[in-house]
């Protein structure tokens, strides 16, 4: 049975259509519980960015989003804001201030916490970001990869209980891209359902243990083993497998492997160990 308290978002039969008519979103339905992480896939234009702004408000469309069983609305915006943090796609958008501490000081500033409260959020924040001795940069003098994290930051400080990131490793080289991927796995491990919309395959296992395919509206959901060695259902969305696990089911198809699809580099390692001990 399962304890409604432990559900972080509930969305029921969401649909959503932009001011031109253009429809977003069909009827969409998921629900993640504490301490999940779910990795948001789908072709461009498939309501991904759409459904994440719908967490926290930032669209109302038909149906309901419920954030820790309660109904966002209106009255109850500043408190659901409060519990999902929102990490744009672009850290230019979420990085104003003229200092990177002012920033990332801005969303517990606004909660109302005392000014020694803030001080200390900021620095632990940029401290887990790996940006501490830059908190007097300005912003737009920080690299791309420095800015990402910096957004990420600017979330982190108010200690968010839901994380929505849009293409967090979009655009980083890929050491920066692990970087983030740790960050995200962190945030999980200390007990934030996340939801990650990412068009990066490769990275999906690594930072998720779910996956929602989104194509306006709910088209598969599941674990990754589940949903990611599925090729006709990738290939139908215009998605690719990851590329390790594209390799083992070729192998599968040909005759050549029997087990279980790896979707890591460490089990497709072991997976090669054991063929080659048979």
């Amino acid at each position: 049975m399962i304890n409604r308290e432990d559900i972080a978002i509930e969305v029921d039969d969401l649909s959503y259509s932009y001011p031109d008519g253009t429809l977003a979103l069909d009827e969409v339905n998921f629900s993640l519980k504490r301490g999940e992480s779910m990795a948001l896939l789908g072709p461009n234009g498939a309501g991904k960015s759409t459904l994440l702004l719908h967490l926290n408000g930032l669209l109302r469309g038909a149906g309901k989003v419920r954030i820790w069983n309660k109904e966002v609305s209106e009255e109850n915006l500043r408190w659901v804001r409060g519990q999902v943090g929102m990490v744009f796609q672009d850290p230019d958008d979420q990085l104003f201030m003229s200092t990177l501490a002012e920033d990332v000081a801005f969303g517990p500033a606004n909660m109302g916490l005392p000014e020694e409260q803030v001080r200390e959020r900021v620095e632990w924040a940029l401290q887990s970001v790996g940006l501490a001795g830059l908190s007097g940069k300005v912003p737009h003098h920080l690299s791309f990869g420095q800015r990402k994290r910096a957004a990420f930051a600017t979330v982190l400080s108010m200690k968010p209980s839901i994380m929505v990131l849009d293409e967090p490793t979009s655009n980083l080289d890929p050491q920066s891209k692990l970087e983030m991927v740790c960050l995200i796995r962190e945030q999980q491990r200390n007990g934030a359902a996340i939801v990650t919309a990412t068009h990066d395959v490769n990275l999906v296992a690594l930072l998720a243990d779910r996956v929602l395919l989104l194509d306006k509206r709910v088209m598969a959901e599941g674990t990754v083993p589940e949903i990611m060695s599925q090729r006709d259902l990738m290939d139908d969305l215009g998605l690719e497998m990851p590329i390790i696990a594209d390799l083992f089911q070729s192998m599968k198809e040909e005759g050549l492997y029997s087990g279980a699809i790896p979707f890591k580099r460490d089990e497709a390692m072991e997976a090669i160990r054991a063929m080659l001990r048979m």
